[in-house]
């Protein structure tokens, strides 16, 4: 019986040695994987970016092809900032705009918010259609 008890518990040890660290690295945001993916992208007037959106019907009804949205970076201090302004060229699928860059220097993750619709801007070379 000692023996038993022995066992049981050095499994339940070894499994919970185990299991401990994956969890973390199960629900934890790692973004250092995508640091080499961002760089220091700016795009400026003239150039094409995207733009991921939810997909709702609210996104469909407020924006359309031509609209000027402004485009704000969230500062340190959690305040939004004005950057730049883009036109939408089109709807690419469901969740995504195209656009292009009317003024300012925009940079992925720079969001664009009108009403209660926002958007986050992507680099372009992250949606090839």
């Amino acid at each position: 019986m000692k023996r038993t008890t022995i066992r049981t518990l050095a499994t339940l040890l070894l499994l919970l040695a185990v299991s401990a660290p994956l969890t973390v690295f199960a629900t934890s945001y790692m973004p250092f994987f995508h640091l080499q993916d961002r760089g220091e992208t700016v795009m400026k007037a003239g150039q094409t970016l995207h733009l991921f959106h939810s997909g709702t019907d609210d996104v469909k009804r407020i924006i359309h092809a031509n609209d000027i949205l402004t485009v704000y970076r969230i500062t340190p201090s959690c305040e939004l900032k004005k950057v730049g302004k883009i036109r939408v060229i089109a709807y690419i699928g469901e969740t995504y705009l195209k656009g292009e860059v009317v003024e300012g220097e925009i940079k992925p993750d720079d969001m664009r918010k009108k009403g209660k619709v926002s958007c986050l801007v992507i680099s372009a070379g992250e949606c090839n259609q």
